[in-house]
């Protein structure tokens, strides 16, 4: 499997924390974005290698692949890979399909459609609450933190409101 030092939630994929912030303070390498829609059109591919930092490999799949390419071993020796999806569901459905995950980190995930409010700049449809529910049901733990320096919030009290 692949040396993962964060999977991250985050409707904005890469971005300014992503950038400045998440990719130097983990040394992140490789960013492996996780996405059906992004994955199928090649002009938001081309837009979203372009976001990434000097230095850091950036690969675009949809849910399947990405599945498939995070479950083999590293390319390279010191692979440090940053996973980042749009919605919890996805990481629910990877899971589905064998990927191991023992963290997720909800990000920053906008209110859009059917989402409300759920904890600090997290928006929740109720697919996404059940996905995080599922999560959790499998051991992984889903937790909130916008950046390092904040402190990490647990979601666990947040799930029955």
């Amino acid at each position: 499997m692949k040396n993962v030092v964060l999977a991250r939630v985050d409707d904005r994929l890469i971005h300014g924390e992503v950038v400045s912030v998440w990719t130097p303070s983990l040394n992140v390498n490789r960013i492996i974005v996780v996405d059906d829609e992004v994955a199928a059109d090649k002009f938001n591919k081309r837009v979203i290698k372009a976001l990434a930092p000097n230095g850091v490999k950036v690969n675009v799949y949809g849910t399947e692949k990405g599945a498939e390419v995070l479950k083999k071993d590293p390319k390279e020796a010191g692979e440090r890979v940053m996973i980042l999806t749009k919605t919890p569901i996805t990481y629910d459905r990877m899971t589905d399909l064998g990927l191991e995950i023992k963290d997720v980190n909800l990000g920053g995930m906008g209110l859009r459609g059917e989402r409300t409010p759920f904890i600090k700049n997290v928006a929740c449809d109720p697919d996404e609450i059940t996905a995080i529910k599922n999560l959790m049901t499998k051991n992984v733990h889903v937790y909130y933190q916008l950046v390092p320096e904040q402190q990490v919030i647990e979601v666990t009290g947040y799930l029955d409101k």
